[in-house]
């Protein structure tokens, strides 16, 4: 996609969750799709291929959360793979900490490559997973927000979130048109710490796609036998 297009492109979509974009910016966004697009063709990192759709259901999809982050605070972006929202977010939030955990190594690698071409200042990527990241006593309940697009089921991202989170501090997680988990969640938030403070929807700009974004507030400190040992929190979720 020739840069002028896409610059209008993103403005406009931007423009309308009241968000203006910069155009230096704009050419990160930019050189972010074009090496997203050659990395994907030697791993794979997303299915979404059309530049239209990347700068919807990847950019913006990204941004609608951009609001209830503010400049300062410590993030994490939980399972980041491609590094959404994690990446958009930093290009807007330069004064933002933001860290991008995955667990696959490959994936760390293009977003090295990422944070590198782009000169972000404000990202560290780490190789882990989520459930031994969370009992470093360094990163255990040191963040204001976490976040994750698209990992797992509320009652098993609960488990990897809020054990990061500090008491007052937010998960925000990023969910499709179906949010009937939420009832399965409840068991999960009282034993974890979590109280739900907002559930938002939202229909991403020109189109009939519908996000839900579901904001946990940490009342009071997570158990330390969570999260448990890799692998059990999706095998057997709390219920």
């Amino acid at each position: 996609m020739d840069f002028n297009i896409f610059s209008k492109e993103l403005k406009e979509k931007a423009k309308q969750i009241d968000i203006i974009i910069e155009e230096k910016q704009i050419e990160q966004f930019y050189e972010y799709m074009n090496l997203l697009l050659e990395w994907n063709e030697k791993i794979n990192l997303t299915a979404i291929t059309e530049p239209k759709e990347i700068i919807l259901k990847h950019f913006i999809d990204s941004l609608t959360i951009q609001k209830y982050i503010q400049e300062g605070q410590k993030v994490i972006d939980v399972g980041t793979g491609a590094g959404f929202p994690g990446i958009p977010l930093s290009i807007l939030k330069q004064q933002t900490e933001i860290t991008l955990l995955d667990s696959l190594n490959k994936r760390i690698n293009f977003l090295n490559e990422i944070v590198s071409s782009l000169q972000i200042k404000n990202i560290r990527t780490v190789h882990a997973r989520v459930e031994e990241f969370a009992n470093n006593k360094k990163e255990r309940e040191s963040y204001d927000i976490a976040t994750s697009r698209a990992v797992a089921p509320l009652s098993v991202l609960l488990e990897y979130l809020l054990p990061l989170v500090k008491v007052g501090g937010f998960c925000i997680c990023m969910k499709g048109s179906n949010i009937e988990e939420i009832k399965e969640a409840e068991k999960a938030l009282e034993i974890l710490g979590g109280e739900i403070e907002k559930i938002e929807n939202i229909n991403l700009p020109d189109s009939d796609i519908q996000r839900n974004i579901i904001i946990v507030k940490k009342s009071k400190q997570t158990p330390s036998k969570y999260p448990r040992k890799p692998g059990t929190p999706s095998k057997e979720p709390i219920k």
